[in-house]
């Protein structure tokens, strides 16, 4: 019997790890689909990303952030660390709607971080607690639950969990920073005009299909939490009966 519980879990948690691993390939196509499609279309106002960036940190009175490329695609980033963006070549030195969407986006982090915004600030400084619930947690619970099975104590379990839930956390405080970048981008290159109206429909593709890829890493997150902690509530259940 126990034999079978312990596998059916395992498949459980395969079931789970593989639901997560088809919703991020599914944003992973999306996204990259979607920076391809509108990859192709050119700006109107011939800006390039780079340009674009610097003009909109300008206008709001940012200077002392770096703008310089990164190698790859899709590797666009804000280090407030450093406060230096980082543009992939393909946004970089294109004038695509596409790329001053995500350039924009990548601004609006470094606007968050010159004006204090708070969920930017509790997600740098949980930065290290999520990296070491993301190495340690799974293995503790896995460890804990173990010991617990065969008459150990149960702390260990929950103290792996705790670690894996910081993980989470991560993954959804993420969610309100990119939603919020993604608005004061749209929001600015409407308001500058760098893009008109139709051609803005195509940057919020771009930065929509970009936001999926975190949608998706917080609900895996999230599915493994609730698996380990209902077998954690499980391995507690048995050691009452």
């Amino acid at each position: 019997m126990l034999s079978f519980l312990l596998l059916h879990a395992d498949l459980t948690y395969y079931l789970i790890l593989g639901i997560g691993m088809v919703l991020s390939l599914i944003a992973s196509a999306r996204v990259k689909s979607t920076f391809a499609k509108y990859s192709e279309v050119p700006s109107r106002s011939g800006y390039t990303g780079s340009q674009v960036a610097h003009a909109i940190l300008q206008a709001h009175g940012i200077h002392d952030v770096t703008v310089e490329p990164v190698p790859g695609a899709l590797t666009d980033h804000y280090d407030p660390t450093s406060k230096t963006l980082r543009l992939s070549e393909p946004v970089f030195h294109s004038n695509s709607v596409a790329a001053l969407g995500v350039a924009a986006h990548e601004v609006g982090h470094a606007i968050q971080h010159a004006t204090n915004y708070g969920a930017l600030r509790f997600r740098s400084a949980w930065v290290p607690v999520a990296g070491i619930g993301s190495s340690l947690g799974i293995w503790l619970v896995v460890i804990g639950i173990a010991m617990a099975a065969g008459g150990g104590s149960l702390w260990l379990a929950y103290g792996g969990v705790l670690l894996f839930a910081a993980t989470t956390v991560f993954t959804l405080v993420t969610l309100p920073v990119e939603f919020d970048a993604s608005r004061r981008a749209l929001a600015t290159l409407q308001d500058s005009r760098v893009l008109d109206v139709d051609e803005l429909d195509g940057a919020r593709s771009v930065l929509n299909a970009a936001a999926w890829t975190y949608v998706a890493a917080a609900a895996a997150s999230v599915m493994q939490l609730l698996y380990w902690v209902m077998q954690l509530l499980a391995v507690q259940s048995r050691r009452e009966d």
